[in-house]
C-alpha cells in the first residue's frame, strides 16, 4: 500500500504529524480528526484513524480508534497491509493491559507476534518486536 503524498488524507496527516513535532498536540488532534472526516476509502480512514487514536483523552477512547484502524485494515486486500498488523495490534494489546484486562492484553500481544514476521528487518521494525516481546512478558504470569 503507497501513500501517495498528493492525497489530502495522507497530506492532513503529515501536517498533523509535524504539529506533534513542534509540541502542539491540539493542533495535530484536530487535523487527524479532519483527516478523518474527509476519509473517503477504507485506506484513509484506516490512516486518519491510526493518529486519531493517539490523541484520545482515555484508554477506552483509545482503544476505539485502534480498533477502528484494525478493522478497516483488515478489510482492506493488500498483502502490504499486513506489516501494519503487528503495530496494530500492538497498540490494542496495550491499551487492554492498561485497563487491566490481562487476557484480551495477551491474547492482542499474541496476534500481535503472529504477524511479527511482516515487519521490516530496521529500527522500526525491531522497536515492535520489542514492544510486543516486553508486554507478553508484562502479562505472562511466571
Amino acid at each position: 500500500m503507497q501513500f501517495d503524498p498528493d492525497n489530502n488524507v495522507v497530506k492532513l496527516c503529515a501536517q498533523g504529524m509535524g504539529k506533534e513535532g513542534e509540541g502542539k498536540a491540539n493542533e495535530a488532534a484536530r487535523l487527524f480528526l479532519q483527516a478523518w472526516n474527509e476519509a473517503t476509502n477504507d485506506f484513509e480512514k484506516f490512516t486518519a484513524a491510526h493518529y486519531v487514536a493517539r490523541h484520545q483523552k482515555t484508554v477506552a477512547d483509545k482503544l476505539k480508534w485502534d480498533e477502528t484502524a484494525l478493522n478497516l485494515a483488515l478489510k482492506i486486500n493488500d498483502d502490504k497491509m499486513k506489516g501494519s498488523y503487528p503495530s496494530l495490534y500492538l497498540n490494542i494489546a496495550k491499551c487492554y493491559e492498561d485497563m487491566k484486562d490481562l487476557d484480551n492484553a495477551k491474547t492482542n500481544y499474541q496476534l500481535a507476534l503472529s504477524f511479527s514476521n511482516l515487519l521490516p528487518d530496521d529500527g522500526y521494525g525491531k522497536m515492535i518486536k520489542s514492544g510486543i516481546i516486553n508486554g507478553i512478558d508484562r502479562v505472562t504470569i511466571k
